[in-house]
């Protein structure tokens, strides 16, 4: 089930809160392997439809689930 405007935007929120630009996170890339890396650019809600962040070291975004702070 697709997540709320609100409660996407709510979780940016709680993220950019917790973790500005440059902290220490660390993402579970795509196959499964955990990545040690820093903020790179605050989470944003990308296209109205997913909660995302750009991370160092990492062409592209995540997605907020994907982030351990």
């Amino acid at each position: 089930m697709k997540e709320s405007k609100e409660i996407m935007r709510s979780k940016v929120e709680a993220f950019n809160k917790r973790n500005p630009v440059g902290t220490s996170v660390t993402v579970i890339l795509d196959l499964g392997q955990k990545f040690e890396t820093k903020v790179k650019h605050s989470a944003e809600v990308l296209s109205d439809h997913t909660p995302v962040v750009w991370l160092e070291g990492i062409s592209g975004c995540y997605t907020l689930d994907r982030v351990i702070s």
